[in-house]
């Protein structure tokens, strides 16, 4: 049995780590994809994982499936394709550690998973199924996500979704809007930052997580405000919490791995989301939002996840 099995993007991002006499930056290759660093976070903090993904036939693709099993994501549902290369990710960061992205993807082996390629019983297996948009930009990867959420629906699994927007994989960003405006109405845990609710309806984060508990029935909205923290809400209750203090070099995987950390603790209350009390939801934000924070101290998403008693101790400043 797996807690929580992801669908998405396994990549490899380059981080900037310098630059030569010319201003061409040095690059440090690292782990990564948004539903891995979620599953990352997760695996960590003692959830039983898998996740479905493709990548190439090539030394990258090799390096990530290793990694992935490494850590103790099962890595069965991670398709290796020979005709197309693992997709890649060059990040820029600027002075505050802020983030920016360019892919090689035209196509990426990520963009090339089927629907038909999918082993289903990894999600008849599992208690929840988790998703962002990368997946739905190009097919035939959109359609496989798109069924393997109507699957997991109808097999009365929880759905967790990250609307993860990057606007450059999107030749319109109306498309962009529908797609995650899609992936909404199909779940049941949304994490979303303060940047997409601006996007999608132009409001305020605790605007953003009424819009999604009232009209598009969510049972636990997580919004996140970078540095600033983030508040987690069911109709039930709400909590707020600051970051942590922490001085950040890389915020790639961060929201990600907020997300990991919100949802093992949910995991470890064995309670359906939409009955978490006050006391419950202040312990899964705070928790996620140190964990989160702690992430930015080291480069890359997979890798930067920090130990458990490292975010215990961050926990007592909030």
């Amino acid at each position: 049995m797996y807690d929580v099995v992801a669908l998405g993007e396994l990549l490899i991002d380059f981080a900037p780590i310098g630059a030569d006499d010319s201003g061409y930056p040095k690059l440090s290759a690292n782990p990564g994809g948004a539903p891995p660093n979620f599953l990352a976070a997760l695996a960590k903090y003692g959830a039983k994982t898998a996740l479905y993904a493709k990548v190439g036939d090539d030394a990258f693709g090799k390096l990530l499936v290793k990694t992935i099993s490494d850590i103790g994501i099962e890595p069965s549902g991670i398709l290796i394709d020979n005709t197309v290369f693992t997709t890649l990710a060059f990040v820029t960061l600027d002075a505050s550690g802020e983030r920016s992205f360019s892919f090689a993807r035209k196509p990426g082996a990520d963009t090339c998973v089927s629907f038909k390629e999918l082993d289903l019983s990894l999600i008849d297996k599992a208690k929840m199924f988790h998703h962002g948009t990368l997946s739905l930009t190009n097919e035939p990867a959109k359609e496989a996500t798109q069924k393997a959420v109507e699957y997991a629906k109808k097999s009365g699994k929880l759905v967790t979704f990250d609307p993860n927007l990057r606007e450059s994989l999107w030749n319109d960003l109306n498309d962009a809007k529908e797609q995650m405006l899609w992936g909404l109405k199909a779940a049941d845990i949304v994490k979303i930052s303060d940047d997409e609710v601006d996007f999608l309806w132009g409001k305020s984060p605790e605007e953003g997580a009424d819009i999604l508990l009232d009209k598009y029935d969510v049972k636990l909205a997580m919004v996140t405000s970078g540095p600033k923290g983030a508040l987690v809400k069911n109709n039930k209750a709400y909590a707020l919490a600051k970051c942590p203090q922490v001085k950040a070099v890389d915020t790639t995987g961060a929201g990600d791995i907020f997300t990991g950390s919100a949802v093992s603790k949910i995991l470890r209350f064995n309670k359906a989301p939409e009955t978490l009390n006050a006391e419950q939801l202040s312990e899964i934000v705070k928790f996620a939002v140190s964990s989160a924070s702690l992430s930015t101290q080291k480069l890359g998403g997979i890798p930067s996840v920090p130990d458990e008693k490292d975010v215990i101790e961050a926990m007592k400043s909030l």
